[in-house]
C-alpha cells in the first residue's frame, strides 16, 4: 500500500499524495530502498534546431542530444538516511547539417554525491543533495574547458504535479583557458517542474543567476507531450537563451529553439 502513494521512486526522489492516509516516514524509505539502483537522473533527450532571430543555415543549426542515469551506491542506511550514488551526464552539440558534420562540443559530467528525503510530519516532502562533480570536454590546446564544484541542491513536492528546486556551488577552476566561467555559467540555480495529472504533459522552467550583482541570467524552458500513455517518449520543445550551453562556447551568447524527442523520469528530473 505504501507504493500507491509513490507516483515515482525510480529516480531516487520520493513523492506523496496530499490527502490521503500517510505512513511513517521509515516505512516510506523502507519502500524506496527496494526500488532498483539503476535510474535516469536528468532529461535524456534528442533535439535540433538553430539560432532564433536569423534564417537557419548549415551554419547555426545544430543537434543536441544529453544522456544521464545515476547508479544508487546504498541504501538508506548511512547518517541521517543518506545514500550514496553515482551520476553521469554527457551533452553533445553536433553541427549535423554542416559538412563535413562536425561535432562542435561534447561534455562529459560524472558525480558522486549524497542524497537525504526530506521528512515533515511523517511525510517525504523532498530531498537535499550534496555533490562533488567534474564537468570538462576532453579537448586539449585551446580548446581545453573544465571545472569541477561542491553542489548542494534541494528539491521541494508542492504537490503530486509541482516541484520546485534550486542548488548552488562551489566552484574549483582548473581550467587555464575558463578561469572566468563563473561569469557566464553562474552561481546559482533555480526552477520549477510541471507534470500534468494525467501524466500527459510536462513544463520546467530552469534559471541560471549569472556572477554579479545585477539580474542578468541563463533560462532554458521545456514543453513536452507524451506520445503514449504507456510510452516513456515525449514530443518536446526546448527554448535556451543566455550563455554556458556548452563549456566551448561558455562565454558566447546564444538564443536557441530547438525540437524533438525526449525521455525522462517517470514523475520529475533533476538539473
Amino acid at each position: 500500500m505504501v507504493a500507491a502513494l509513490l507516483p515515482q521512486l525510480s529516480s531516487g526522489q520520493i513523492t506523496v499524495i496530499p490527502g490521503e492516509r500517510y505512513y511513517d516516514a521509515d516505512s516510506v524509505i523502507r519502500e524506496f530502498d527496494k526500488r532498483p539502483y539503476f535510474s535516469l537522473f536528468k532529461d535524456n533527450y534528442i533535439a535540433v534546431g538553430s539560432e532564433l532571430g536569423s534564417r537557419p543555415t548549415a551554419k547555426n543549426t545544430d543537434l543536441k542530444f544529453q544522456v544521464s542515469f545515476r547508479q544508487r551506491l546504498t541504501r538508506t542506511v548511512l547518517p541521517f538516511h543518506t545514500y550514496l550514488f553515482l551520476s553521469y551526464s554527457q551533452k553533445c552539440l553536433w553541427y549535423v547539417f554542416d559538412d563535413p558534420n562536425p561535432v562542435h562540443d561534447l561534455n562529459f559530467n560524472p558525480g558522486i554525491g549524497f542524497t537525504r528525503p526530506i521528512v515533515d510530519k511523517d511525510r517525504v516532502v523532498g530531498n537535499v543533495t550534496l555533490m562533488l562533480e567534474h564537468e570538462s570536454n576532453g579537448r586539449d590546446s585551446i580548446f581545453s574547458r573544465s571545472w569541477n564544484k561542491i553542489s548542494l541542491g534541494g528539491n521541494l513536492y508542492i504537490t503530486p504535479s509541482i516541484m520546485v528546486h534550486g542548488k548552488f556551488w562551489i566552484p574549483i577552476i582548473d581550467g587555464k583557458n575558463n578561469s572566468d566561467i563563473l561569469d557566464y555559467y553562474g552561481i546559482f540555480q533555480t526552477g520549477v517542474q510541471f507534470v500534468s495529472p494525467n501524466k500527459r504533459w510536462v513544463f520546467s522552467a530552469l534559471v541560471t543567476k549569472r556572477k554579479g550583482w545585477n539580474l542578468n541570467a541563463n533560462t532554458m524552458i521545456q514543453f513536452g507531450f507524451r506520445l503514449h500513455r504507456d510510452a516513456n517518449q515525449f514530443l518536446f520543445a526546448e527554448y535556451f537563451n543566455g550563455y554556458g550551453e556548452s563549456l566551448l562556447d561558455y562565454n558566447r551568447y546564444h538564443s536557441r529553439l530547438r525540437v524533438g524527442i525526449l525521455i525522462r523520469p517517470q514523475f520529475f528530473s533533476d538539473f
